[in-house]
């Protein structure tokens, strides 16, 4: 068991010209701090606390053979001409070390912080720190430092070792072994003299007795509990779920894909045509009767009055000689006007019944060289917004893991679970089902583009 010593500080002078300077020598550190002890908030505000309370560094936080005695000096020092009175009470802290799955509660204040300190068990690679407040303010600060002394834990300098996250009613850090050589940390526990950070707001005025009755707001309970994360297998587990979950997509697509030819197959052999061949196109086994009332079939003649070995004349025989100089075909605007219906009647003008290749506004070379353009615009869309959202996460996870500073990316941090450099490995994850149901997606639509293709070489299917 680790033990811990508390020094407890107060002094009746308000007087900041003639402050009271207390100095801790120990074996490995010095600590230092004043009475009045001033924070300073927004917009030059400051803020005067006449009791501190400081724990100090533990000179050898890992357990021993057997017991050590160290020496500590206090020393008191002031300038002032004139006698100030100080209390100084040291005590020895009963709960310094954290346990696992155990809550503890405790105070803490601006000029008053705590830090406790905690071992990884043998069996244990990860943990939560879960730290919870029935109140929202006072603005508090959760910050986890290794075994170095002295322990940053003000407000004016808790950011300049480990990591650390504002906090209002709840905190959430996830610590891995790997990061602590030692296999050992402090958590540190700072309230903020303004709430500015949190989202709160700051007095109006900071003198007299304002500034005594807003700092003595300043105390908040909280409760902090360490439990162990999820293990590497739970990661191998949701990984193979998640793949298996959305390859399940894949597997459905190709048992309809062989069922539907399986069918094709069968209705080809038995001589009949399907009224849909899978690509997405209405293949036409008898044509579409005009319907048009009499006397606006544009001069048609009756192609059933025919003799009786008379064709019905396709498609791909070509249009009449007068329509052969129509440019309307060969055209490549990219939206079509009612009026120019007028000038296309050249092509149905001759027939009664009509067949959706008569009715087609663009020649099938022009719509295929605009699909492929199509293809691209995809891919240079699918790069344009890829590469900047990989950028900003490797960007951001950089200033992260260099500042510390979890405010950086806000998410639910209860439910981050951290892989490798990533602090938050399943928001990623859960991005895996967009790539692989989209490159699904890309799948389909190019077996679709194979059968019409296919469709269109043996003459069978006319499309718009």
């Amino acid at each position: 068991q680790v033990d811990a010593v508390r020094v407890y500080v107060s002094s009746s002078s308000e007087n900041l010209q003639y402050p009271v300077l207390f100095v801790v020598r120990q074996q490995k550190g010095v600590l230092s701090w004043q009475v009045p002890l001033i924070f300073r908030g927004l917009y030059q505000r400051t803020y005067n606390y006449q009791e501190v309370s400081r724990t100090l560094c533990p000179s050898e936080p890992t357990p021993e053979t057997r017991p050590s005695n160290q020496i500590v000096f206090v020393d008191v020092a002031s300038m002032a001409p004139f006698n100030i009175t100080y209390e100084l009470l040291v005590t020895r802290l009963e709960n310094f070390q954290l346990e696992t799955n155990k809550a503890f509660n405790f105070t803490a204040s601006p000029s008053q912080p705590q830090y406790f300190l905690y071992k990884f068990p043998q069996e244990v690679d990860s943990v939560i720190i879960k730290v919870v407040s029935d109140a929202v303010y006072p603005c508090s600060v959760v910050s986890v430092q290794d075994i170095v002394c002295p322990v940053y834990d003000l407000d004016h300098n808790v950011e300049f070792n480990g990591v650390y996250q504002s906090m209002t009613k709840q905190a959430a850090i996830t610590v891995q072994r790997k990061d602590f050589p030692g296999e050992q940390f402090f958590v540190v526990f700072v309230i903020k003299p303004e709430d500015y950070a949190c989202g709160g707001s700051v007095p109006s005025s900071i003198h007299g007795n304002i500034n005594r009755t807003w700092n003595l707001q300043r105390t908040k309970n909280l409760q902090v509990t360490i439990v162990p994360s999820i293990k590497k297998s739970v990661y191998v587990q949701a990984i193979f779920f998640s793949f298996l979950s959305f390859l399940s997509f894949y597997l459905g697509s190709v048992v309809v894909a062989f069922v539907h030819y399986i069918r094709v197959q069968r209705k080809a052999s038995a001589g009949r045509l399907s009224p849909e061949d899978g690509s997405g196109m209405m293949t036409s086994s008898h044509p579409i009767a005009a319907s048009t009332p009499e006397g606006s079939s544009y001069g048609a003649i009756d192609e059933s009055s025919s003799s009786g070995g008379h064709q019905v004349p396709s498609p791909e025989q070509g249009l009449p000689a007068g329509s052969d100089t129509d440019s309307s075909v060969e055209e490549e605007s990219d939206f079509d006007t009612m009026p120019e219906i007028e000038s296309d009647k050249n092509v149905i003008r001759t027939k009664v019944f009509l067949y959706l290749s008569d009715l087609s506004r663009k020649d099938r070379r022009i719509v295929s060289k605009k699909y492929k353009i199509y293809f691209w615009n995809i891919i240079t869309i699918a790069v344009f917004y890829a590469l900047p959202v990989i950028q900003l996460v490797i960007t951001y996870q950089t200033v992260v893991n260099v500042t510390g500073n979890q405010d950086i990316c806000y998410y639910n941090f209860l439910c981050a679970h951290p892989l490798g450099v990533l602090s938050a490995f399943n928001n990623i994850l859960s991005n895996v089902g967009h790539m692989l149901l989209g490159f699904l997606f890309l799948l389909i639509v190019l077996r679709r583009d194979i059968l019409h293709r296919r469709a269109m070489d043996m003459k069978d299917v006319y499309t718009l």
